[in-house]
């Protein structure tokens, strides 16, 4: 078996879809998946596969979103609220109430210092 560096990753999941990008598929929903992946394990590389996702599709408010939360989780609190606002944003011009509604709950939570989720 030769070493490609895969098993060196937290969990199965992230070693299959670090293989899908290391063979050269990139696009947003791997970025997305792979950024959901990180979340748990580490915050700074799950922010930088959203931010990934994003240069793809910058209407992706799933992106924002968990961005949002990455950048919170990472201590960037600011950081957090440029995406979560931006990411308001892209959720009103897609028409995707939902993710809009979430992501005004976690602006208002951070601005009044409570935890955003």
């Amino acid at each position: 078996m030769t070493d490609t560096g895969l098993e060196n990753f937290p969990s199965p999941i992230i070693r299959r879809l670090e293989g899908l990008l290391a063979a050269g598929q990139s696009s947003t929903v791997l970025h997305f998946s792979l950024g959901s992946a990180w979340l748990d394990h580490d915050s700074q590389r799950a922010a930088g596969h959203f931010r990934a996702a994003l240069e793809l599709d910058r209407s992706y408010s799933a992106a924002w979103k968990q961005l949002g939360k990455a950048l919170l989780a990472a201590g960037d609190r600011d950081g957090a609220s440029v995406a979560w606002s931006e990411g308001i944003a892209a959720a009103e011009a897609r028409g995707d109430v939902q993710a809009g509604k979430e992501m005004k709950v976690f602006l208002r939570r951070i601005s009044s210092g409570a935890p955003a989720h």
